[in-house]
């Protein structure tokens, strides 16, 4: 498994990121476990976490339950140590986490002690800010969010008193790194500037959505990574499994995310069959499994530092890691970019 440099922050991690995000729904407490057991044997070293986990469906009775199924297994080996551990703080609107409130440098020790709570460990390798308060073009929408009310002054005195309170816990030994999650190129080149006018928490990564169907990160945002050392933590690399194939012409398997979520967080749309199609058509020519061509493609990007991926069972991971080792040749890549200019931004 190879391994990239996680910021500046001295630490490595698995080009593979262990998602945990159906753990206590859609997986169970002993397949979770199972799950961490094998990712390690096969050289990931990376997982990635959030205290409103786990989704599909999200809900008051479950969350935080995903920590809760890392903290048994962290319990019960002893291998804490084996992990580079990330997780999230949640953003404003999530209405069973503090009632939906915004993060501020009050909500930061609470949401912190919560996870340590849950994940029985006393440090957090990566925290992670979810969402920004005002708003994000992730999750589908890019079509219409409007920064044009934000209120700079406003924004960068959040910023700068949640890097504040970043900075005691880090003090305290809570955390170590701090990263972002569904932000922008703006936004995160503020919170970088912040950092290093006053001497605070530098972020070290950005977790936004990227795969063959969601390329958004391919402009601004590659630009900022490269040139500030911020690596990408692409989620979604399987566009939450279109990718497989296995909803085309209209299939919708028992137990899949898309039979719990039918417009799949809003990626169903009128194009997005036909341009799962011209993937799958790539990877039968050159006789490669379009799952693995769909990880492979993510990990060979020059701005990212690791994939996050999620395993509903202890099987979809098991054939998710044999394709750990590929790596696309020119030819193939060139055919990905001509079907992406066909089929662009599909949802």
């Amino acid at each position: 498994m190879k391994m990239n440099p996680l910021g500046r922050t001295g630490l490595t991690v698995s080009e593979y990121c262990l998602g945990t995000m159906t753990f206590g729904t859609q997986t169970s407490e002993e397949g979770a476990h199972a799950q961490m057991d094998l990712a390690l044997d096969h050289g990931i070293n990376f997982i990635d976490a959030a205290e409103m986990y786990p989704v599909n469906p999200i809900s008051a009775e479950t969350q935080g339950r995903t920590e809760e199924y890392l903290g048994t297994w962290f319990a019960k080996t002893g291998r804490r140590k084996d992990w580079v551990l990330a997780t999230k703080h949640s953003g404003v609107g999530m209405k069973h986490v503090r009632d939906g409130a915004p993060i501020t440098a009050q909500s930061v020790p609470e949401a912190i002690e919560g996870s340590l709570k849950r994940l029985q460990t006393d440090h957090i390798d990566l925290y992670q800010l979810h969402w920004p308060n005002r708003g994000s073009y992730m999750f589908r929408q890019n079509w219409d969010y409007d920064p044009s009310a934000q209120n700079k002054e406003k924004t960068l005195a959040n910023m700068l008193e949640v890097l504040e309170a970043l900075q005691k816990e880090v003090d305290r030994g809570t955390i170590g790194a701090i990263g972002l999650s569904n932000e922008s190129a703006w936004g995160t080149s503020q919170w970088l500037r912040l950092s290093e006018d006053r001497g605070l928490p530098r972020v070290a990564s950005v977790q936004n959505e990227y795969s063959l169907l969601c390329r958004l990160y391919d402009t601004d945002m590659a630009e900022m990574s490269l040139n500030e050392d911020v690596g990408l933590l692409a989620f979604s690399p399987l566009a939450t499994g279109l990718l497989t194939g296995k909803y085309q012409n209209g299939q919708t398997p028992e137990g899949s995310r898309k039979a719990i979520n039918g417009d799949l967080g809003g990626r169903v749309s009128v194009r997005v069959f036909d341009a799962v199609q011209a993937y799958l058509d790539i990877a039968a020519k050159h006789g490669i499994d379009p799952v693995h061509m769909a990880m492979a493609f993510t990990v060979q990007r020059p701005f990212m530092c690791s994939s996050i991926f999620g395993a509903t069972t202890l099987e979809q991971l098991e054939h998710i890691l044999k394709g750990a080792d590929l790596r696309l040749s020119d030819e193939i890549l060139k055919e990905i970019n001509a079907a992406n200019r066909a089929h662009p931004m599909p949802y």
